[in-house]
């Protein structure tokens, strides 16, 4: 997986060398300021909307009927969403209506560095999975090259989460697009600023591709994210303690690959695990033959038949 930049620059260069073959070697953003959209129609919401209503004193006869009328609203609501959620299933052309990832867990799980992987004390864990019974996975986008509105259109009416982890070399010709996915509710983080093997680089160069994709994000996007990708999976005892410095929490790698035409499992048994993070790549037709609404279409049609479903990272983590 660790290729050689050659002569190229930008976007090409990212799409000869990361186009995502193989698994790394053995191995939150803060969230937005509203609910991300595939989250607001949950029974949760029945209380603020119906008992913010009742008024203590007041005969249940007279408050019934406002009760009644709370609840069949947010019946219909939910009717019509789920409506709009079936039509976009058969206009995305999916075989089968995602599952919806079920509540997060109240408190966080405690991540452990996986085995295989570099660990030691003050270092931020290393993760291929996040540990959890629920039968969810984690979708991941990593560089930010392609940046097809079509892939935010799919997403939000599939009401699918995921996390992108941005390149300045590449992101940078347009963070409009990923200030945008942060306003939908999508995660945005840290995969360096040039995308460079971190485990080539000296300690102080480290630093400064960690520590300053962490300002450009902060400048363009509002915060400094506590998630970091090292390119090509690669990365030494240097790359986490740099990552630390820098205000990095957590380095989660992946399990398993998603592409248009394939998903390509890190197991021998070719199957999806309770809390997989899946990686994929901002990337279309030039380097793929293929749309990112394709790669989305595989991944959740081969999640749901497997009877997982996509949850958010950042729920997690």
């Amino acid at each position: 997986m660790l290729r050689r930049y050659g002569a190229l620059g930008g976007a090409t260069m990212l799409a000869v060398v990361c186009s995502g073959v193989g698994l790394p070697p053995p191995f939150w953003t803060d969230p937005p300021d509203e609910e991300p959209r595939w989250r607001t129609l949950t029974a949760e919401m029945i209380a603020p909307t119906v008992l913010g209503e009742l008024a203590f004193g007041t005969p249940q006869r007279v408050q019934a009927p406002g009760i009644a009328e709370s609840l069949g609203a947010y019946a219909e609501g939910l009717e019509r969403a789920e409506a709009r959620r079936e039509a976009a299933v058969k206009a995305w052309k999916l075989r089968h209506a995602p599952l919806r990832a079920p509540a997060p867990p109240e408190e966080k799980p405690r991540l452990t560095t996986e085995p295989g992987h570099l660990t030691g004390e003050g270092l931020p864990p290393v993760i291929v999975q996040v540990p959890t019974d629920q039968k969810v996975i984690f979708l991941t986008i990593d560089d930010g090259a392609d940046k097809d509105p079509r892939l935010l259109d799919m997403l939000r009416e599939l009401e699918v989460p995921v996390s992108g982890f941005l390149a300045d070399q590449v992101a940078r010709e347009n963070y409009d697009y990923f200030r945008q996915a942060q306003r939908e509710g999508y995660g945005m983080h840290n995969h360096s600023i040039n995308h460079r093997e971190m485990n080539r680089l000296t300690p102080a160069e480290q630093r400064a591709e960690i520590c300053g994709q962490q300002t450009i994000l902060e400048r363009e996007l509002g915060h400094r994210p506590v998630l970091f990708r090292p390119p090509y999976g690669a990365y030494d005892e240097n790359t986490l303690r740099a990552a630390a410095e820098c205000g990095i929490e957590v380095v989660p790698l992946w399990a398993a690959e998603a592409f248009p035409d394939r998903i390509e499992f890190g197991r021998p048994d070719q199957r999806f695990h309770p809390g997989d993070i899946v990686l994929t790549h901002f990337r279309g037709k030039r380097e793929w033959g293929a749309d990112m609404t394709d790669m989305v279409r595989r991944l959740l049609d081969t999640a749901t038949e497997q009877g997982f479903a996509v949850a958010r990272l950042e729920d997690y983590l």
